[in-house]
């Protein structure tokens, strides 16, 4: 299966948190780092999720915020990825923002240039990824 999603992880289910509609899923990459899904309960049924098992995280490169300073902020996003800024891919409105996690995994964003601007985006700058659990997409 192909997909236009760029953001592809491979993991496995390390915590699994049912609840009456939706569950919370939590993915561990190949390098440490650790992802949170909230999806349907039929979705678990479905797609067989189980603790120890492995699973495919999807999230669409616009989904992924970037911050370079929380500065004590404090959001409501489940998933705040920290890294390091890898790349920096300019266009005439948005950029690529390639976000390389301690453990080796690469996070790509969709951001304005403006925001690349902003936060001072170049490789070598620290950066986080934050997704909300509802913005990941499992796949097995």
């Amino acid at each position: 299966m192909k997909i236009s999603a760029r953001n592809v992880f491979e993991g496995q289910i390390t915590a699994l948190t049912p609840g009456p509609i939706n569950a919370a899923v939590t993915l561990t990459l190949s390098g440490g780092d650790q992802l949170v899904a909230v999806v349907t309960q039929a979705s678990v049924v479905d797609l067989g999720l189980a603790v120890g098992g492995r699973a495919f995280a999807i999230v669409k490169a616009p989904w992924v915020i970037v911050t370079t300073d929380d500065g004590g902020l404090r959001l409501s996003a489940r998933n705040h990825l920290r890294g390091t800024v890898s790349a920096v891919k300019a266009g005439p409105i948005n950029a690529e923002v390639v976000i390389t996690l301690p453990g080796g995994t690469v996070v790509h964003a969709v951001v304005t240039q403006d925001a690349v601007a902003e936060l001072g985006l170049k490789p070598g700058v620290a950066a986080s990824a934050v997704i909300k659990a509802s913005h990941v997409v499992l796949g097995v």
